[in-house]
């Protein structure tokens, strides 16, 4: 078995720190939640989308080797997947950990973003998407992009924007509640997650202001072994789902079924079999990517909380709130607590963990023993989720 034995999330509301100020911070935030000395972590995973175009640094391996003495020599390795980059990370030490070359993984995640304008952080987040081929003139690619996938939903099973814009209103407010959140001091006003062209003017398409989430600074760190480790204890990863679709929107959404992304469909249920479970109902709560209100509307019946294209089902119903049956980002998601790209994935795990640990603070659902994630890269390209039980 895997064991996350710790981790740790920097502040997403703060900038000015760099790259290697948040590695460094998360990495070793991680160790000490963990108890574990940095002697014996054998070898390090880094997940980062695009440190070369926001700060012109790659390498980050050679980062987390200066981190600590006792890192001088250790094994470490960068990987990108768009914001799945900290899902792959984590799959790579699990793989690691699991043939026996290590005992002690860490993982860390860190995205640069705000330094640079918003317009020209949009068009380095653009990367993500097949350059020169998709949303060639778009001011915001993303937006644009996944605007075309709520045209999709629409067009198969019809969208009202009334469930984004609970979805919206969830997530922020459950922001409110967590210490670490960027929109964590926010105000907002009455009908702001509604059609008001002036408290939420329109982005791209269907999407609006608050369907969006904003650009963040941010690294997230676990420490994971296996039951080798004389140290190991605390949650387990017990399944686990990685697939990749063809990198252009418009391959995806040209196939049929009833699953908009039948390879995120099939994603949800390898984890599911991989951990024993027998679907959503057996689950206690839900990190899933929400980069967009849309984003979030699809994973609902993707994951199994409803039938194909009837998603507005679990937001109608108050399944997904906090006190819900089934809590959805009690952390705020992307669209609350923030979504520095490469660190995404392995903020989930760390929430995930401390869900079914109890030690979620103002953020716990209450009597959660099985969590699962969804991380998603570019226009839902690659996709990876981890379901995590407690000890």
């Amino acid at each position: 078995m895997i064991r996350v034995l710790g981790g740790y999330q920097t502040d997403f509301a703060r900038t000015g720190a760099g790259l290697f100020e948040m590695l460094s911070e998360a990495s070793l935030g991680a160790l000490e939640d963990a108890g574990v000395p940095a002697a014996d972590v054998q070898v390090a995973h880094i997940g980062n989308l695009a440190g070369e175009l926001f700060a012109g640094q790659a390498h980050l391996g050679g980062m987390v080797a200066a981190i600590d003495p006792a890192w001088s020599m250790l094994p470490a390795s960068r990987h990108e997947a768009a914001c799945a980059s900290g899902s792959m990370a984590v799959l790579a030490a699990m793989a690691d950990l699991e043939a026996g070359r290590y005992d002690v993984a860490l993982v860390a995640g860190v995205e640069l973003m705000r330094n640079v304008s918003a317009k020209e952080a949009a068009q380095h987040l653009g990367c993500a998407a097949w350059a020169g081929r998709e949303a060639v003139h778009a001011d915001y690619p993303w937006p644009a992009l996944f605007a075309e996938i709520g045209d999709a939903v629409a067009s198969r099973y019809g969208l009202a924007h009334e469930h984004l814009a609970r979805i919206a209103e969830i997530n922020h407010g459950n922001a409110l509640r967590n210490p670490l959140a960027q929109a964590r001091a926010w105000s907002f006003p009455d009908g702001c997650f509604g059609e008001d062209d002036t408290l939420n003017p329109v982005v791209a398409g269907r999407l609006r202001k608050y369907d969006c989430g904003r650009i963040t600074d941010g690294a997230a760190a676990v420490v994971l072994a296996s039951d080798r480790y004389t140290g190991a204890r605390g949650p387990v990863i017990s399944g686990w789902g990685h697939r990749t679709a063809p990198m252009l929107l418009a391959d995806k959404l040209a196939g049929g079924g009833p699953y908009l992304f039948p390879h995120l469909r099939q994603a949800a249920l390898d984890t599911y079999a991989r951990a024993g479970l027998d679907g959503p109902g057996e689950v206690d709560v839900i990190e899933t990517h929400d980069c967009f209100t849309v984003t979030e509307y699809v994973a609902l019946d993707h994951l199994g909380l409803t039938p194909p294209g009837q998603a507005w089902q679990a937001v109608e119903s108050g399944l997904i709130e906090f006190g819900g049956g089934l809590p959805v980002n009690p952390s705020g998601g992307l669209l609350g607590l923030g979504h520095p790209v490469g660190a995404t994935g392995v903020r989930m795990l760390h929430d995930a963990a401390r869900q079914v640990s109890g030690a979620a603070g103002a953020c716990q659902v209450e009597g959660a023993r099985t969590a699962l994630t969804l991380n998603l890269g570019g226009s839902c390209t690659t996709v990876a989720l981890f379901a995590v039980t407690s000890a």
